[in-house]
């Protein structure tokens, strides 16, 4: 009779084996569930990016305060009866960025 509990304890642990370990396991399903929300969360982040360009692209496409903006921050330019004013730091062991461009309009 024990050699029988043996057997079917034996059996009973090889069903189970594959519902724990094998193919499709309790343990692949929830390393793929982790796998899932990553993804989310990184779609969710990406999503969001999205939009801000597409806001951006929008007020690129419909005004030139848009462009104007772009056009001072990315290279410099200024406006006809402009002046540019830059701010040189001497001290460059400052804590404290300088202001590094200032622009005035000049009023004739």
């Amino acid at each position: 009779m024990k050699s029988l509990a043996i057997v079917l304890v034996g059996l009973i642990a090889l069903i189970q084996y594959p519902l724990w370990v094998g193919k499709g396991s309790w343990l692949q399903v929830s390393t793929f569930e982790q796998d899932i929300v990553q993804a989310q969360e990184e779609n969710l982040k990406l999503q969001n990016r999205n939009m801000i360009f597409h806001a951006e692209i929008n007020d690129l496409k419909q005004g030139t305060d848009a462009i104007e903006e772009r056009a001072r921050n990315d290279i410099g330019m200024i406006k006809k009866n402009e002046i540019f004013f830059q701010i040189v730091d001497t001290n460059p062991t400052s804590t404290i960025p300088p202001a590094s461009f200032a622009r005035a309009n000049q009023t004739r």
